[in-house]
């Protein structure tokens, strides 16, 4: 499989939601996870320096996903479209008790401050979560990654996804949360 494109500018990366499963043959899936509890399935994606979560409840699903410019994505099911700027929530109330946040930001550093925390993230997700890292792409020794943690609850899901972007100095943050009361 190709190295990914990480050379996008972080502020043509797309987050969107959709109430629909996506089809994994639009993606490049470079790591997996998949987890099942009592309420629900989630299927989680690393796709370059971005990612897929798919949240599936009885009949219910609700996609998240970050993806670089010139995607192919179906209209189909999308709740929610934006671009990646500086820091945004977004909230959204599904049927039979499903709601949904996610908070992100987009975290331009010093190239120290960079180094630091890139190194602090890659110490972290060893012990925990997806990590998958594009050595091909490294620059001044850092390679691009994306690290999702994620927690499986009874009645919520918690996800916090990090990708890095060392051309850029730049690390954008997502964290999510699916509750199912």
């Amino acid at each position: 499989m190709d190295a990914p494109r990480t050379n996008v500018a972080v502020s043509e990366l797309a987050f969107s939601l959709y109430q629909r499963a996506l089809h994994p043959e639009l993606f490049d899936i470079y790591g997996r996870r998949q987890l099942k509890t009592e309420k629900y399935e989630t299927l989680i994606w690393a796709t370059g320096c971005s990612h897929v979560i798919s949240v599936f409840a009885g009949p219910l699903c609700l996609t998240e996903l970050i993806s670089a410019p010139g995607q192919l994505l179906p209209r189909r099911g999308l709740i929610e479209r934006f671009q990646f700027h500086g820091r945004r929530t977004h909230k959204c109330t599904l049927s039979r008790g499903l709601s949904y946040m996610t908070d992100f930001q987009v975290e331009k550093m010093s190239p120290n401050l960079y180094r630091k925390s890139h190194g602090d993230l890659e110490r972290f997700a060893r012990n925990r979560g997806l990590f998958v890292r594009f050595p091909k792409l490294a620059v001044s020794g850092l390679e691009p990654f994306t690290y999702i943690d994620f927690e499986a609850r009874r009645d919520e899901l918690h996800v916090h996804a990090f990708h890095a972007f060392p051309d850029q100095v730049t690390i954008v943050k997502t964290q999510s949360l699916v509750d199912f009361h």
